[in-house]
């Protein structure tokens, strides 16, 4: 019998660790969730793939953790998987946890594992939160392997797993923005090739651009890949509104750099309005009352995060105008909202 103490990186692979010796490594892994600022839906691969796609926008400073060990055979279950619901299986492609049951299997992982799934915003609220749990937890994984992918591994893995493995109608930004963290434009090209390019904005200028900004819980959710499913299918006819949105990346990256930043929350408003006439699933008249309310308040700009349908949404709003907004919305839960820039990582490791 393998003995604790004849362990040693020389002489022993993971497969020969007693399980019981395995179930004392935790690793956590910590991954940002984003916003997207504008380029939205010329990300997905429908798109993409005929016409470059861009996108501009940031990672924030809140995340979901994913907690992982190898499970000890002193269960009458081989794996746990806790989110807001618990699943004790015997089995891991039994896992109802569509991006957990997937990595597992992508990872060839089939001993029993213990996963807990935490974040610190709701989920199904456009934040790209579903991403940066695939993200997450192939970060996870890779650690318990004693393996360290790049950031655009982990990209594309994300990718494979939601949009082919699961079937998902996502696009392709949410998991690059988690694996790499930052204030980036990211590029799609007809090839499949995914460029991240950080916006190399001045710290002062970074920090106005923050500053003006507001983030509020709309208090709805919804499932984004049944939103993107109708933009998907009308992208044919929506040729040059998806044209806009992608030059309007570049115009939004001119403004960061060089122009008044106030445009930047003007330019926010052109696009939504562009963005909400792809759908009329994307928005509806409680969210457009909102967006209206605040713009009478002193917002300059504005849109919902992520594919639309509920969530949370971002205003421009100037400083001094800030107040007015909240006490117009006061009914909304206001979040502050910090800039991220170094993605999904390990932050606990255990032997």
């Amino acid at each position: 019998m393998l003995s604790l103490r004849s362990i040693t990186t020389e002489s022993v692979t993971l497969d020969q660790v007693p399980a019981v010796y395995r179930g004392t490594q935790r690793i956590i892994s910590k991954t940002p969730f984003r916003i997207s600022f504008f380029g939205g839906g010329t990300d997905y691969p429908a798109w993409y793939r005929e016409h470059e796609g861009a996108v501009i926008g940031t990672t924030i400073d809140k995340y979901c953790y994913l907690t992982c060990r190898y499970l000890p055979p002193f269960f009458d279950h081989r794996t746990r998987i806790v989110y807001s619901k618990q699943e004790c299986v015997n089995d891991n492609a039994r896992i109802i946890h569509p991006p957990i049951r997937a990595a597992l299997s992508l990872m060839e992982v089939h001993d029993g594992v213990e996963i807990h799934h935490d974040g610190d915003l709701p989920a199904r609220s456009g934040l790209g939160s579903s991403s940066a749990c695939t993200v997450g937890i192939l970060n996870a994984l890779y650690a318990m392997q004693g393996r360290r992918a790049s950031k655009m591994e982990m990209t594309l893995k994300a990718i494979h797993i939601e949009q082919n493995l699961l079937g998902e109608n996502v696009g392709s930004q949410d998991q690059a923005f988690a694996a790499h963290g930052g204030f980036n434009k990211i590029l799609f090209h007809p090839t499949g090739q995914i460029e991240v390019l950080p916006v190399t904005v001045m710290s002062p200028r970074r920090y106005a651009l923050q500053r003006n900004l507001m983030f509020c819980f709309t208090r709805t959710t919804r499932v984004a890949s049944r939103v993107a499913k109708s933009v998907i299918e009308n992208i044919p006819g929506r040729r040059l509104e998806l044209e806009e949105m992608r030059r309007m990346v570049d115009v939004a990256e001119e403004i960061l750099y060089e122009g008044n930043l106030d445009d930047f929350g003007r330019l926010l408003h052109e696009s939504w309005a562009l963005k909400r006439s792809i759908s009329p699933h994307i928005s509806n008249s409680y969210l457009d009352e909102i967006y209206h309310t605040a713009r009478k308040a002193g917002a300059l700009g504005g849109k919902l995060i992520g594919a639309g349908g509920g969530g949370f949404m971002v205003f421009y709003v100037p400083f001094e105008q800030q107040d007015r907004v909240k006490a117009a919305l006061s009914d909304l839960v206001w979040v502050p909202l910090g800039f991220e820039s170094e993605g999904s990582k390990i932050i606990y490791y255990s032997e």
